[in-house]
């Protein structure tokens, strides 16, 4: 099974939709619920998922959904779309315009297609299997940056940093230390495309989920990059840990982390 016209053009729409109400209610006060101590909530994530999952299920009714602010419901479908409404919900509600909406495809088991629309820049980020990946239009390809000394690396924190802040802050001391400088912008789908089309060169963090990097680690590799996990194996958007570069410094990236994990 592949994906056709039909698919790309409604996760645009369902993606453009979502990112119109996130312009729409920016900057205005939010009420803000947390799922666990620190893994926050708000109506407009909601508002966009009902958004993006009407779109969708009004043309392919027959597709699974997995977004997530709500249960999974298995339909056994080969068609999983894989929605985060609002990726950056910290910045988003602190008025941090750093913010953006995801839609992936997996088809079968595979990522297929993916969407990263980021609003307040109006940049429309999207690729399928084996065609490519572009920003507005334009093909994007990764940097080529090819050490580690001279590259512009970015990341990310879980929400257990407050538990676990020693064990991430290992891996943060040895790229701060190996890398030219690092950037933690707080919505891990923008900083994968960025990486995607040659702003960063090398991300990694752990706990993310499928919806944070479905759509844009097809993104990576359709623009020329690499993804793997920590041991260099074939990425899993289902795993913990993501380990993704232009591909030119991923080999020092490995052993950067091999390093941490050796010593520690």
């Amino acid at each position: 099974m592949k994906t056709d016209d039909r698919h790309l053009e409604v996760a645009i729409s369902a993606a453009k939709e979502a990112g119109r109400i996130q312009k729409l209610s920016f900057g205005r006060p939010h009420p803000v619920e947390y799922k666990g101590k620190f893994n926050p909530v708000t109506e407009v994530d909601r508002l966009c998922e009902q958004a993006i999952v009407k779109t969708i299920s009004e043309v392919f009714p027959d597709h699974d959904v997995l977004t997530e602010e709500s249960p999974f419901n298995d339909r056994g479908s080969p068609y999983r779309w894989i929605i985060d409404p609002l990726d950056g919900t910290t910045n988003y509600f602190h008025g941090f315009p750093c913010f953006c909406v995801s839609v992936g495809l997996e088809v079968e088991g595979e990522v297929s297609l993916g969407v990263i629309y980021v609003p307040m820049l109006n940049e429309l980020f999207y690729s399928e299997k084996g065609k490519g990946a572009f920003l507005n239009g334009e093909r994007i390809i990764v940097s080529r940056i090819d050490r580690l000394s001279r590259s512009l690396l970015c990341t990310g924190f879980p929400y257990d940093v407050h538990e676990h802040a020693d064990f991430y802050l290992r891996y943060f001391r040895q790229f701060i230390t190996r890398s030219f400088a690092i950037r933690r912008p707080g919505s891990a789908a923008i900083d994968l495309s960025y990486l995607a089309t040659g702003r960063f060169d090398g991300f990694w963090e752990f706990k993310l989920h499928a919806w944070d990097v479905a759509a844009a680690s097809l993104m990576i590799t359709e623009a020329g990059g690499k993804v793997t996990d920590f041991q260099g194996q074939p990425f899993n958007i289902y795993s913990e840990e993501i380990l993704a570069s232009n591909g030119f410094i991923h080999e020092e990236m490995l052993q950067a982390i091999q390093e941490v994990q050796k010593n520690a």
